[in-house]
């Protein structure tokens, strides 16, 4: 007698998946309303005819030049990506370039965009290399680019803390920020050194008592396999250690850049290098705190109105500088999505790549 297998474990991952995506969306709508009601209210409270003002005064030339900042801000992640990849496999620039514009897209204009921005990297430059070598390529990429990120961070949280008079409740708050940057860049650094396979590991546990056994059946092999490329790179290319984490400090260093140009159009005095580096770190911590809101709506104008205000270079100049870079980041996400459509790519196909 033919019986049908056993889905019971099937049945129980959709649900938890779903259970799952449901909590992501549910709080990816209360962020997105919470900022578009930040945004109205710095909209209103600057005053239409003020933003408009400073919007003219940076015009149409400053705009093309921080277009073309981040461009190269684009080539920088991409020839680090392209450096993560070890041999056999090799991607070269004309595959990391729009493979980052559609990951960059996918995590700029959809709530849920962080969860599978990396793997529509991967998945675009799937018929180069195997996708669990792309994705294993990208979350090697993705190691440097947070280890670096959280120094930018600290080195901004410990420059805020020190240089202004701050209210103990911020000065408290900014303390506990260090003291958990040092810890994470502490964690990542050991997890490389050590060769932690904690995901495996996690898996194997689950799989020993019973849990989603069909799923990890195969699937702790394959994580275990995605650990071992990450894990393989340090022991194989620890020459390359180095420039991509000058490559990665270089992509923080042109945001600072970008903040200063945009400041010398619209500020008679508040384009200062250190004003500059202030905005970009607290633009960066909101980028990862607030990832869930499409285009930071909101979150970033007062993120970037606390900088100008603690700093004495007007609150409408850093609801300015916001919306100036809120454009900037829409051009490249319409340009990430072009080549998306244009390589016959899509949410779903991405998501089935996935599942496969």
């Amino acid at each position: 007698m033919i019986t049908e297998p056993d889905r019971s474990d099937d049945i129980e991952l959709s649900k938890a998946d779903r259970k799952h995506f449901s909590r992501l969306k549910a709080a990816a709508v209360v962020l997105t309303l919470f900022g578009i009601g930040l945004f109205i209210y710095f909209i209103y409270s600057v005053g239409v005819s003020e933003i408009i003002d400073n919007i003219r005064r940076f015009g149409f030339f400053g705009f093309a030049v921080i277009l073309a900042i981040y461009f190269v801000r684009v080539l920088i992640r991409s020839l680090a990506w392209k450096l993560s990849v070890y041999e056999p496999y090799r991607l070269e620039m004309r595959d990391t370039v729009p493979a980052v514009l559609i990951g960059e897209a996918l995590s700029s204009m959809i709530p849920l965009g962080i969860v599978i921005s990396g793997t529509a990297k991967a998945v675009a430059v799937r018929r180069k290399v195997p996708l669990v070598v792309g994705l294993s390529s990208v979350a090697t990429e993705n190691l440097f680019y947070s280890v670096t990120t959280s120094a930018f961070l600290l080195f901004g949280a410990f420059t805020f803390l020190r240089t202004f008079d701050l209210d103990e409740g911020w000065a408290l708050t900014i303390d506990l920020l260090i003291i958990g940057l040092i810890a994470a860049i502490a964690f990542l650094i050991l997890l490389v050194l050590r060769q932690w396979h904690i995901a495996s590991e996690a898996c194997e546990w689950l799989y020993q008592r019973g849990v989603l056994t069909r799923l990890l059946e195969g699937g702790r092999l394959q994580v275990r396999l995605f650990e071992n490329l990450i894990f393989g790179y340090y022991r194989r290319h620890p020459g390359r250690f180095i420039p991509i984490c000058l490559l990665n400090a270089a992509f923080h260093a042109l945001g600072v850049l970008e903040v200063w140009f945009i400041l010398s159009r619209i500020s008679d005095t508040g384009a200062t290098a250190l004003n500059a580096f202030l905005l970009e770190s607290v633009s960066r911590l909101i980028t990862i705190v607030f990832k869930l809101v499409p285009f930071l709506i909101g979150v970033d104008e007062a993120g970037a109105q606390f900088v100008a205000e603690t700093v004495g270079i007007g609150v409408g100049i850093g609801v300015t500088l916001a919306l100036i870079r809120k454009g900037r980041i829409l051009f490249w996400a319409m340009t990430g999505i072009a080549i998306l459509i244009s390589r016959g790519l899509s949410l779903r196909k991405i998501l089935r790549n996935i599942e496969n």
